[in-house]
């Protein structure tokens, strides 16, 4: 008899993450025998873990904070894409190869495609320089955008991303370039997706209403789309604001879903069942 398949998700913390609810779900749906379950590893035993994965044949594994980009040492490949990332969110099997995807950045695309929004020949302004923003950079180039402004509170940051990048990219021909914060309305005159990619946003406090405040977002033209990358509260600061200013408005639920989907046919070779993964992350 085959035993259970067991998928796994490693990160510290990793109490808070809806993936197993997610996940679990899906394999229910489709009658899978299989599960999946969080542990909290902490850096120092990052190593540890990935051979006890190895030594439990454990199907598939998803991979968080702060583990991203240190496990890609512990792996027997890497793809293209998470190298030009520089993180690792899904591990999977190639025969006896452990290797590593990151499904942040096509899962943005998708979540954008699903919502209706015409990725190609686009330009996009990502305000953030960390890791989500780097997987949108790549996310909505290989999808097509014809130009991507990334803008961070410090310009240096944002500088070395597109630096970091413009070779991985070269052939998306997709233009890279950085802009101040404080030159945010001209950028934003001339931008069809505005991509929030900050924790500025998290949670409902006066940080996060000064923030949304702080952007131009009076200077989107009309048939612009938003969309913030986080997404507790579903509807943060920026999106709110977007959506009072009559903007169409994509919440960060969408990537979280799509990326999840994306490593659940990775791992199961069957097509994801998306409403009951939303349902599940909407209920968690």
């Amino acid at each position: 008899m085959k035993p259970t398949q067991v998928y796994a998700i490693l990160g510290y913390p990793v109490g808070h993450s809806r993936s197993p609810a997610m996940h679990n779900r899906a394999f229910s749906e489709l009658g899978l025998d299989a599960v999946y379950v969080p542990f909290e590893v902490h850096p120092s035993q990052l190593a540890a873990a990935i051979s006890g994965l190895r030594a439990l044949n454990i199907a598939g594994a998803n991979i968080t904070l702060p583990h991203k980009t240190a496990v890609m040492a512990l792996l027997d490949r890497v793809e293209p894409r998470a190298q030009a990332i520089g993180a690792v969110n899904t591990l999977f099997w190639e025969g006896d190869l452990l290797c590593g995807d990151n499904t942040d950045a096509p899962g943005l695309a998708h979540s954008l495609e699903e919502a209706g929004v015409e990725l190609a020949n686009t330009a996009a302004t990502i305000v953030g320089a960390g890791g989500a923003a780097r997987a949108a950079v790549v996310g909505l180039a290989q999808a097509g955008a014809a130009k991507i402004t990334v803008s961070a509170r410090r310009l240096d940051a944002a500088s070395a991303l597109i630096q970091s990048l413009q070779n991985p990219l070269q052939q998306t021909r997709c233009t890279l370039t950085t802009c101040d914060m404080g030159d945010l309305s001209s950028a934003f005159k001339h931008t069809d997706i505005l991509v929030q990619a900050t924790s500025a946003t998290l949670g409902e406090s006066d940080a996060a209403h000064t923030f949304a405040a702080s952007l131009p977002l009076a200077a989107l033209p009309p048939h612009a789309t938003v969309t913030d990358l986080v997404y507790k509260p579903l509807e943060t600061t920026v999106l709110a604001a977007a959506k009072a200013r009559g903007l169409k408005t994509v919440d960060g639920l969408g990537m979280l879903l799509h990326q999840g989907a994306l490593a659940f046919e990775r791992w199961t070779n069957c097509k994801a069942p998306i409403a009951a993964m939303r349902a599940a992350l909407i209920e968690s």
